[in-house]
């Protein structure tokens, strides 16, 4: 590979309408989060994971504005890992994190619209994990919590993920010290929905599954496929380790939805199939549109 051809794989840049659309995203994700901070969680006591959530219980204990605490706690991460998780991330990340600062203090001053704990937990968690889910899936995130757990993987034997469980969990407990007790369960439970919805909005409602289908009539099925659901396939090439045959690996990508519908293609053709399922977060490029079918 030439210097030319690297240094253009290193510093290609995002174009004027990438950049935009992941502009506009951040700053709904961002717009969404306070929103559910500031209308929901927030005025009735329970809190949100991460630097979030030291920011809410500083922000109780000294009458001082929530947003000033997001930003204050979250610049020192933007810095320490500019290095490690790249320029991109962290400008995109460091934009999330103003235009959060920005709307939490400008929305405190708004009464909340329930004063029912269950539902302010409910529906605060869903809607804060729309607008950290939209950050997410356009380049950025709203907590410096993540680029922590990034810059200490290398150093401790657990995953971000384990690293990021740790932090909450001492910080979802410290809120029954600032609070009370039942509004920290209250708090881990707002936690648990917004979990589920970042899910939900990163990979999409419409979430794609791999299929691997090992079936002498291969052909039939490929063929089945592809009228009856409009999907294409690919045929692969394997070889049985038992009897050392030659076998015919039927490849494709479906929705979710799509699921019940192969397996009785798949059983009305060959009742002794191999059929396996596999979640795909995201699928892009080649032909996975659906084909119109007549």
């Amino acid at each position: 590979m030439t210097e030319t051809v690297k240094s253009a794989i290193k510093h290609k840049k995002l174009s004027k309408g990438q950049v935009l659309k992941r502009a506009i995203g951040i700053f709904l994700g961002a717009l969404l989060m306070a929103t559910g901070l500031e209308i929901f969680l927030v005025p009735n006591s329970v809190i949100d994971g991460g630097i979030t959530g030291i920011s809410i219980m500083l922000s109780h204990v000294f009458h001082l504005p929530l947003g000033m605490f997001i930003f204050l706690l979250n610049l020192p991460f933007f810095f320490l890992g500019r290095k490690q998780i790249g320029t991109t991330f962290a400008i995109s990340t460091l934009f999330g994190i103003i235009v959060l600062s920005y709307f939490t203090s400008l929305f405190h001053p708004i009464p909340p619209f329930t004063d029912d704990i269950l539902l302010a937990t409910v529906f605060g968690g869903m809607v804060l994990g729309v607008g950290v889910g939209l950050a997410i899936r356009y380049g950025g995130a709203l907590d410096g919590t993540e680029i922590l757990a990034i810059l200490i993987n290398n150093k401790v034997p657990f995953s971000v993920g384990e690293i990021i469980m740790f932090f909450n969990i001492f910080i979802l407990g410290a809120a029954g010290f600032v609070f009370s007790w039942d509004r920290a369960m209250y708090s881990m439970l707002a936690y648990v929905i917004a979990f589920k919805t970042i899910d939900v909005v990163v990979q999409g409602l419409d979430e794609s599954k791999s299929a691997w289908i090992i079936s002498d009539q291969h052909k039939d099925i490929g063929e089945a496929i592809l009228a009856r659901l409009g999907r294409g396939v690919t045929y692969l090439t394997g070889e049985g380790a038992f009897t050392g045959d030659d076998k015919k690996v039927i490849f494709c990508v479906i929705t979710r939805l799509e699921e019940a519908k192969l397996k009785t293609i798949v059983e009305e053709i060959d009742r002794t199939a191999f059929l396996a399922f596999a979640d795909i977060s995201e699928v892009r490029g080649g032909r996975f549109k659906k084909k119109d079918i007549h």
